[in-house]
């Protein structure tokens, strides 16, 4: 398979308004994780844009667990706005630190709470796809695939970063790192080429974010 197979064939059936959609919740995703690097509020307004659209985006491609995940996102975002903005000094930046041991507690609540949840939405996709009626469905898990598996997965894993990021922790980057990166070939295999661009990106970004943030915390904190 070539790379025209991967990022332009499946845009064939497309409609502009499908591209530009998944264009500008790209960008506005990867402006999101530019602004987190540098630990500056922006981060929640232009993340809160590109989830929104990828609500829409991922639910009319049946991964519902990632578009679940961007409608918590979405959320989160102004939770992790008002606690930016109470903990910064300049109404812009904020400090970071590292999670406690009752924080990385609730972390794996978080974690197995969401694998449960997302499974059980998926088991009535078929009821949802059926607009919302049992005539002539089966409910199960029969009708996952292996990108279905992997997206209840990363929904959990960026559950948790998420939640992570809105307490400042530097932990956060480390879920970012491991979901960003498993998501690249399940978005190419639903045939989201720019998406899984996107995510590439995000990985690289995510790297980039946890080394800045750790080092902005041994900055802070020497003596």
């Amino acid at each position: 398979m070539n790379l025209y197979d991967l990022f332009v064939k499946p845009y064939e059936n497309y409609t502009t308004i499908q591209i530009i959609l998944e264009v500008s919740g790209a960008f506005f995703g990867i402006l999101s994780v530019y602004f987190s690097v540098k630990k500056n509020i922006w981060v929640y307004p232009t993340g809160i844009i590109s989830t929104l659209i990828y609500v829409y985006i991922l639910f009319n491609f049946g991964l519902l667990g990632d578009c679940m995940i961007n409608v918590y996102y979405t959320s989160m975002s102004i939770y992790g706005w008002i606690l930016w903005s109470r903990n910064s000094e300049d109404k812009v930046h904020v400090e970071v630190s590292w999670a406690t041991k009752k924080e990385w507690f609730f972390a794996s609540l978080l974690f197995f709470v969401s694998i449960i949840l997302v499974t059980i939405v998926y088991y009535y996709k078929p009821y949802i796809d059926n607009q919302f009626s049992m005539e002539d469905i089966t409910l199960g898990l029969y009708h996952l695939d292996w990108a279905n598996w992997l997206d209840v997965l990363t929904t959990s894993i960026f559950l948790v970063g998420m939640w992570m990021m809105a307490k400042q922790r530097i932990e956060n980057w480390i879920f970012w790192i491991i979901g960003d990166f498993i998501c690249i070939p399940m978005m190419i295999f639903k045939g989201l080429g720019i998406t899984s661009v996107q995510y590439l990106v995000f990985t690289i970004m995510a790297i980039l974010g946890y080394i800045n943030w750790k080092k902005s915390y041994k900055e802070k904190n020497r003596i």
